[in-house]
C-alpha cells in the first residue's frame, strides 16, 4: 500500500459518509412533500415486507401532498394502513384508487426539534469522517514503522488527509445549514 492508495481510500470513504448523510437528511421531513419520505415505509405484499415504491407509484400532487397510486386494486387499504402506522405522523386519505398523503404544517417546537435531529446526524457524519482520517493516519504511521516511507512522507500524508477532512467537514456543515434553513422556513 502506498500513500496515494491511503489518500484515495480515505477520500472514497469520506465521500460515502457524506452521501450517507445526504440520504439521512432526505428522510427528515420538512413542511414540503418529498416522495422519498415514504421510502422507509414497508407494506405486506403476499407475505413479504416490501417498500411502498415496489407496489405503487409514488409522486407529488403539489408542494404539500404526495400521491400514492397502487398497481393492484387490493393494495390500497394495506398501503394506507402502513403509512398511518409508520412513525412519520402522516394521515393518508383514500380517494378511489388514489391515496393522498397531505404533509401537515410543522409547529415551531417541532421545527426546533428537527434542527436538533439534523445537527445530531451531522455530528455523526463528522465523527465517521474523523474516524476515516484516524485510520488513514494509522496506516501511514504503519508504513513509516515498516520503513516503507520516510517520516516526511508520513507528515505530508497526514497533512493531505487533514485537508481532505477539513473540506469534507465543511461540506457537511453546509448541508446542515441548508437543511436547517429549509426546516425553519415557514
Amino acid at each position: 500500500m502506498t500513500i496515494a492508495d491511503i489518500k484515495k481510500n480515505a477520500e472514497g470513504k469520506m465521500a460515502k459518509s457524506v452521501e450517507s448523510f445526504k440520504n439521512e437528511l432526505q428522510k427528515i421531513r420538512t413542511g414540503r412533500a418529498h416522495p422519498g419520505i415514504l421510502d422507509q415505509v414497508h407494506v405486506d405484499y403476499y407475505g413479504s415486507d416490501v417498500p411502498i415504491s415496489q407496489v405503487a407509484n409514488v409522486s407529488l400532487l403539489d408542494a404539500r401532498t404526495i400521491s400514492v397510486q397502487p398497481w393492484e386494486k387490493g393494495m390500497g387499504a394495506k398501503i394506507e394502513k402502513a403509512i398511518r402506522e409508520s412513525d412519520l405522523g402522516l394521515n393518508p386519505q383514500a380517494q378511489g384508487d388514489l391515496i393522498r398523503v397531505p404533509m401537515p404544517a410543522l409547529t415551531e417546537e417541532r421545527r426546533k426539534d428537527l434542527t436538533k435531529v439534523v445537527r445530531h446526524a451531522g455530528e455523526e457524519a463528522k465523527v465517521a469522517v474523523r474516524n476515516v482520517r484516524r485510520d488513514a493516519n494509522e496506516q501511514a504511521k504503519k508504513l513509516t514503522k515498516d520503513k516503507l516511507i520516510t517520516e516526511d512522507d508520513e507528515r505530508r500524508s497526514n497533512e493531505d488527509v487533514q485537508k481532505l477532512t477539513d473540506r469534507t467537514v465543511n461540506e457537511i456543515d453546509k448541508l446542515i445549514a441548508g437543511k436547517e434553513q429549509e426546516i425553519l422556513a415557514v
